[in-house]
């Protein structure tokens, strides 16, 4: 039976910005968590500004694949494991599943665990005790609120990342010497480079925020009574595509703009003084106190709570979309709790373990590490099932991801791929 198309909404002449931007400025917001965080400050300690190039390379990469992600989402609408569920055969499904489950838990582990050190740090007193009541917080957020009042959460807490643009301006920076790093890429057959350079990568570039963006497209389709997926819906592409790629744009500008301070920063600071090995985002904050003052360590500590308010829920949401839409559950943040049990239970599961493994015998410190690499590894075959997706007709109808758009997607799969593959060569010698 046809189902009849619902007309697009008259477009406004004065459109705010709440209507452009959502799911792409959240999940380019929720990149810059405490983990991300860690990386780049070990980053900028370690290699100084010679590493910046890799925020050049990464942008137009990362707006790619975060597109896509979008494109699949609003023009099917269904999330990137649900259309992996009826497209593709089980064992990819469950692989898929399984990679975003792990790398999720880990990573809210670890941001759960600096965002505990950071408040530590700020006004003493047990830091476990703080990993408790922040996972408690960030659960609470998605179980007992509105999508619509969450929503508005997040985009108020993308705020927090202005710190580091702050805490940059309070510091002194050669600008010729980051200027350099920035535009001339230095390249090493260091091990621990390549390592440097996938966690960056696997920073910028995460899985868990393609299953977010896709299923927030869901979820504002849902949230829209004139909305309908693209492929039911066709014309509706030309507005919506426009929406998608500047609120993309702009949430991963904004991404890399922090990531960037942060390793400016850190490069000024900690590496010009010859402190190179930052472990953690509250150690990173410790050791700019008594080079760039109190104020910047403040304002530093500070984003740390800030940005990891905004991405555990993310971290925690991603894993309960990619595995209720593998299991068919009813799932997504608009639903009430009772309508969806086992998705928020996915959400409470989830952050109960991250909570779990700071009081484990597992170092917090390198789990921040590496919950990046993992990342930037998984990240390598969700990709390359992602742009398989984009150019098969049963699952995007008329909207094929264009060519050019396909061909920077393809790049960014290889990018991936060949700095995971350079690391473990290394590690191998």
């Amino acid at each position: 039976m046809a189902v009849e198309e619902r007309p697009p909404r008259a477009k406004a002449p004065g459109r705010s910005w709440r209507d452009v931007l959502g799911p792409g400025l959240i999940a380019g917001a929720s990149d810059d968590d405490p983990s991300g965080i860690a990386t780049y400050s070990q980053a900028g300690a370690q290699l100084g500004f010679s590493i910046s190039w890799t925020m050049l390379l990464s942008y137009p990469l990362m707006v790619a694949i975060q597109e896509i992600s979008a494109r699949i989402g609003r023009t099917t609408g269904r999330g990137i494991a649900a259309n992996i569920r009826r497209h593709y055969p089980n064992w990819m499904l469950q692989v898929v599943v399984a990679l975003v489950l792990i790398a999720n838990t880990i990573n809210i582990g670890a941001d759960i665990g600096a965002m505990g050190d950071a408040v530590k740090e700020l006004i003493g007193g047990p830091q476990l005790v703080y990993v408790v009541a922040i996972a408690v917080l960030s659960a609470g957020l998605q179980i007992f609120i509105s999508y619509e009042r969450y929503a508005r959460v997040l985009r108020f807490l993308t705020l927090a990342l202005f710190a580091y643009f702050a805490t940059l301006a309070m510091v002194h920076v050669r600008w010729d010497e980051a200027a350099r790093g920035f535009f001339l890429p230095t390249i090493s057959a260091d091990p621990a480079f390549w390592t440097t350079v996938v966690a960056i990568l696997g920073t910028t570039i995460s899985p868990y925020l393609f299953f977010w963006q896709a299923s927030q497209e869901v979820e504002e389709v849902r949230a829209d009574p004139a909305a309908q997926p693209l492929v039911r819906a066709p014309r509706q592409a030309p507005r919506a595509f426009e929406r998608i790629r500047l609120d993309t744009a702009i949430g991963m500008a904004l991404s890399n703009l922090v990531a960037l301070a942060i390793i400016l920063t850190t490069a000024a600071t900690l590496h010009a003084h010859g402190v190179t090995e930052i472990e953690t985002s509250a150690q990173a904050a410790s050791a700019l106190r008594p080079l760039a003052g109190e104020y910047a360590f403040v304002v530093f500590a500070l984003g740390i709570v800030g940005t990891g308010l905004l991405a555990v829920p993310v971290l925690a949401g991603a894993a309960a979309y990619a595995l209720a839409e593998a299991r068919q559950w009813p799932e997504g943040l608009a639903r009430k709790p009772a309508k969806a049990r086992a998705f928020y239970a996915t959400i409470a599961v989830a952050t109960l373990v991250g909570v779990l493994i700071n009081f484990s015998p597992v170092s917090p410190i390198r789990a921040l590490y590496w919950s990046a690499v993992i990342n930037g590894v998984a990240a390598v075959p969700i990709m390359a099932m992602m742009m398989h997706m984009t150019a098969n007709p049963r699952v995007m109808g008329k909207f094929p991801v264009a060519d050019g758009l396909r061909i920077v997607g393809w790049c960014a799969t290889a990018v991936m791929a060949v700095a995971v593959a350079a690391m473990v060569v290394g590690m191998g010698r």
